[in-house]
């Protein structure tokens, strides 16, 4: 009889386990909706009905806290750098949803159904990388070209050799010297495209950069689908809860927070003491060892729960029989009394969601005409410098027209200078061949009156020699005998000599 009881139990236990654990597998595809961020979350801070948001939760951090950089670090997996949290409650806030920061309240997270890696924009500059969080309602091309606002400074800067590391909260840049570094930064737009779940997630920086930066060979990590609420890292994959979450559930039950605080008694960060909130017990850089402590706690839990399964589910049953009559009454007077307060929540809601998407598109609005504002301005500031270089040529113009003038002037003096000493070379020329011919008529007239002169004194001496002539004659016509034979002995004496 013993060994009947202990064969059906064991029967019994073994169909009960084949039953329950593949729903605890598919359970990431069941009917999920925004309740299960409302439950999850409630023990680690706040939820409040915020105006334009509807309900938003508020951490219990701390006043040091900051999305996507306090408590985690950054790992590769498949759909792109993902962001893996040291908080218990991390599965949800940094990997569905957006962050927005209020000036009084801080950070605020607004619940949505599209899982990511890590909803956050990114930039690379010279030797650094940065990354900030998502706005709520921006969609991925609307932040790619969104500027950088340096009064509201959400940006995680490091230098890319140390962007892998686990501890990167102790690399964090300096605030001031993001605006050095955004002003020389660029947008990093590489996308992956996830068709399973029809979303696109930005998968930040490139894998090779990185390895080439860090030194180190970059593995990516598998994500390896969680049936609990959490996320860890196991034997190198990254065990996470993720599930599809369904806006719109098909339970008569609206999703709502079961306990919703008043926006005045909300504290500041500053005045929070963070006593609430609970780290991962299992971060990653220590996730090993703990797990292997965790290990026979785990085993005698499994074990326990399995003795304890049949008396249980025998309890449950009487239970479910026994409470299945009260639970119907109390469902249809839950009914009843839902069934008013549903419907304001659901005008409630498609009011807060009609004042979301105005404010979108005012804000989507006013970007574009921010937008059309700066083509404007570089509009004008091209016809501006476009006017100026008209100006500056039409100057250069007007300067060299001017130095032509004179360049023309310049030659026309010297042409002229050029024809004045010509002038003047002639003239002299001139003036030395009239110089020459007078010298030569001058020449030409001595050498006639000197040639005068000489005829004349030749004349004279001809003259002179005719009288010495006739004298001479007159002489020998004497009848004197000594005369004529003065010419005998003359004659003598000339033969002798």
């Amino acid at each position: 009889m013993k060994r009947i009881l202990n064969g059906l139990v064991i029967l019994l236990v073994l169909t009960m386990s084949s039953v329950i654990f593949p729903k605890q597998t598919s359970a990431q595809h069941s009917d999920i909706n925004f309740q299960v961020f409302y439950d999850e979350l409630s023990p680690y801070g706040e939820w409040v009905d915020y105006d334009n948001y509807g309900y938003v939760w508020i951490p219990d951090a701390g006043s040091d806290f900051v999305p996507y950089s306090t408590g985690g670090h950054w790992v590769l997996s498949d759909y792109g750098w993902t962001w893996v949290s040291d908080y218990d409650w991390g599965w949800a806030p940094f990997h569905y949803g957006r962050w927005d920061y209020d000036n009084y309240y801080g950070w605020l997270w607004i619940p949505d159904n599209q899982w990511g890696p890590a909803w956050v924009n990114w930039r690379q500059a010279d030797g650094y990388y940065g990354w900030s969080p998502m706005e709520p309602g921006i969609s991925l091309s609307v932040g790619f070209g969104r500027p950088y606002n340096r009064n509201n400074d959400h940006w995680m800067f490091v230098r890319n050799r140390d962007f892998e590391r686990p501890d990167i909260n102790r690399y964090y840049v300096n605030r001031t010297d993001h605006d050095r570094i955004i002003i020389n930064s660029t947008v990093i737009r590489t996308t992956y495209v996830d068709n399973s779940r029809h979303t696109t997630y930005v998968t930040g920086p490139a894998r090779r950069d990185v390895q080439r930066y860090t030194g180190r060979q970059i593995k990516p990590v598998s994500i390896r689908e969680n049936s609990r609420p959490g996320q860890r890292m196991n034997n190198g994959q990254l065990e996470m809860y993720r599930p599809i979450v369904n806006r719109n559930n098909s339970s008569e039950r609206k999703a709502a927070p079961e306990r919703i605080t008043n926006l005045k008694d909300v504290k500041r960060p500053s005045e929070r003491s963070g006593a609430n909130q609970q780290r991962n017990a299992n971060p990653a850089n220590r996730n090993g060892r703990l797990q292997q402590g965790q290990q026979p706690q785990r085993q005698q839990q499994q074990q326990r729960e399995q003795q304890q399964g049949t008396q249980q589910r025998q309890q449950q049953q009487q239970q479910r029989e026994q409470q299945q009559g009260t639970q119907q009454r109390q469902q249809q007077q839950q009914r009843e009394q839902q069934q008013g307060t549903q419907q304001r929540q659901q005008q409630q809601q498609q009011q807060r969601e009609q004042g979301a998407q105005q404010q979108r598109q005012q804000q989507q609005q006013r970007e574009q005409g921010a937008q059309q504002q700066r083509q404007q301005q570089q509009q004008q500031q091209q016809g501006a410098q476009q006017q100026r270089q008209q100006q500056a040529a039409q100057q250069q113009q007007r300067e060299q027209g001017v130095q032509q003038q004179r360049q023309q002037q310049q030659r026309e003096q010297g042409a002229q200078q050029q024809r004045q000493q010509q002038a003047a070379q002639q003239q002299q020329r001139e003036q030395g061949a009239q110089q020459q011919r007078q010298q030569q008529q001058q020449q030409r007239e001595q050498g006639a009156q000197q040639q005068r002169q000489q005829q004349a004194a030749q004349q004279q001496a001809t003259q002179q020699q005719q009288q010495q002539r006739q004298q001479q004659q007159q002489n020998t016509a004497t009848p004197d005998t000594k005369s004529n034979d003065q010419p005998k002995e003359a004659k003598e004496e000339r033969g002798r000599r």
